[in-house]
């Protein structure tokens, strides 16, 4: 068995079915409100392969001009992003150890062929409170390390319904998704897989 770095919780199967299927119909209707766009590298313009949106207070953003940063409107749209289901905040609640309410849920969404590479989630101000992932659709590979870049990491599957908290030493670890297992889950009609990452932003 796998011992994860200290700080990092995986919490398999933490949604049923049912609550998998409720939380797809919300995001469906947030996407409807806020579409799906594709994020762009800082500098290089280069365009991520997800597709992405948030709901919330707050949303995190980038492109080749301004960079990494939250904002409180949709990039295209220039409209406030939807509210956050109170599904999501249940959920948040649950699981994060925190007093304190999400501000954003970055919704990613992952294609076959998707990935996304190592990095630290620490565009927050709040650098202490935990980061929840939630996992739906497709199987996929995990990595997670150290707050280091090159250090030593280690690979785990997520599957649909499952959660990721980091917080504690492991609150700024990198992470990444190596790759999608395509036909895993039956929850997308069409496939892929959705992750949604709920942080809190201000101190």
């Amino acid at each position: 068995m796998q011992v994860l770095p200290k700080g990092i919780r995986h919490i398999p199967g933490f949604l049923d079915r049912s609550r998998q299927q409720e939380l797809v119909e919300a995001i469906r209707l947030v996407v409807a409100e806020a579409p799906l766009f594709v994020p762009e590298m800082p500098k290089s313009g280069k365009p991520m392969s997800v597709r992405m949106t948030n709901c919330g207070p707050l949303g995190w953003v980038t492109d080749c001009e301004r960079g990494y940063r939250y904002q409180a409107e949709h990039p295209l749209t220039g409209r406030p992003w939807p509210a956050m289901p109170t599904l999501l905040t249940d959920i948040w609640h649950a699981v994060s150890a925190s007093d304190k309410e999400p501000e954003a849920c970055l919704v990613n969404f992952y294609s076959a062929d998707a990935r996304m590479g190592l990095h630290q989630d620490r565009d927050e101000r709040d650098l202490e409170t935990a980061v929840v992932s939630i996992s739906l659709g497709d199987t996929c590979l995990f990595r997670v390390g150290g707050r280091e870049r090159g250090g030593q990491t280690i690979s785990f599957k997520l599957a649909s319904g499952d959660i990721v908290v980091l917080g504690g030493e492991s609150r700024l670890a990198f992470h990444g998704v190596d790759r999608i297992y395509p036909n895993t889950s039956t929850l997308l009609k069409n496939g892929g897989r959705l992750n949604l990452t709920l942080r809190r932003v201000n101190v």
